[in-house]
């Protein structure tokens, strides 16, 4: 099927894009929603020795995905073969997009620590978390929608995550029943799904509006707030989403800063990934200077977009 002949995005969307990304890098942008894109994947060591599962893995042919640890990759045609490997059944190795596994590495676990991973499921990141912790310390992972959430402890057993204790929780609450608790959070919050647009599936976009773009924003600024209540003095926070709009991420954003003048964000670059600074202002409005370190990671050959800010509360 040849590109003029694939639905179109939505033109609110399509109009967004446009304010967003400039114009030199948006035929590159719009090529990322009509071609498929490479499969990643990581080795898995909480599982099997990684060097046994890429050996296992030789006919393939994968390529190593250098900045991201036991990250390859494969080409779109072998996302299937992947997909029904034994090693994928049984845990040895993850199928995950290079921004999911960023904003993990934005967090910068650490083996001992207690973390807490405030919309979890399906299990994802945590595990990746769980991975760079070595399965030591502790990790609390939360999750409000019960099915969700079964599929989030079904994940992480399978993955072999031991350091983890999952929660059926509305994470708007999880502030207030422990305050300043964690050294590291993250929250990959609940979003309109943006980044996951293709116009080779219209229905990625069949649930979509700025309606929804306004009611995710109300949910992800209570989430925010008690990530940063759960949060040690001194700790780190990461908020992240698949969306691109600065409703859900830098007005946000801006809001906890003005609220919280113990909250200050820190520069991070997303390895491999094109990525804009955060947006100072948006329709008229002055936001935060500080949001600038702040990553809008664009759709690209690599990678869908997503949306990555790390955060450090005052010791």
């Amino acid at each position: 099927m040849s590109a003029t002949s694939l639905p179109e995005l939505p033109q609110e969307f399509t109009a967004l894009l446009d304010t967003l990304v400039p114009a030199p890098l948006r035929p590159a942008v719009e090529a990322s929603y009509q071609t498929p894109k490479p499969v990643h994947f990581r080795l898995n060591p909480l599982r099997a020795d990684p060097a046994a599962t890429l050996a296992e893995l030789a006919p393939l042919e994968p390529e190593a995905v250098p900045g991201y640890p036991f990250t390859y990759r494969l080409p779109a045609s072998a996302r299937e073969s992947l997909t029904h490997h034994p090693a994928a059944g049984d845990g040895r190795l993850y199928i995950q997009g290079l921004a999911s596994m960023a904003a993990v590495l934005a967090l910068e676990a650490r083996a001992g620590e207690e973390i807490l991973d405030l919309a979890a499921a399906p299990g994802g990141k945590t595990s990746l978390i769980a991975a760079l912790m070595e399965n030591q310390g502790r990790l609390a992972a939360v999750e409000a929608v019960k099915p969700r959430y079964f599929r989030l402890k079904a994940n992480l057993e399978r993955l072999g995550v031991r350091n983890t204790r999952c929660y059926l929780k509305d994470g708007a609450g999880v502030g207030r029943l422990t305050p300043a608790r964690f050294d590291r959070v993250l929250l990959d919050a609940p979003c309109s799904s943006e980044a996951r647009f293709t116009r080779l599936d219209p229905d990625s976009w069949s649930h979509w509006s700025p309606r929804k773009v306004k009611e995710m924003a109300k949910k992800q600024t209570k989430l925010l707030a008690s990530a940063r209540a759960a949060l040690k003095p001194g700790g780190c926070l990461v908020y992240c989403t698949c969306a691109l709009s600065p409703e859900e991420n830098e007005l946000v954003l801006h809001q906890l800063l003005a609220r919280h003048p113990d909250m200050a964000p820190e520069a991070f670059e997303p390895p491999r990934l094109p990525a804009l600074p955060g947006l100072t202002a948006w329709q008229g409005r002055a936001l935060d200077p500080r949001l600038a370190l702040a990553r809008r990671i664009l759709p690209g050959p690599e990678s869908d977009a997503f949306f990555i800010c790390r955060l450090r509360k005052a010791a």
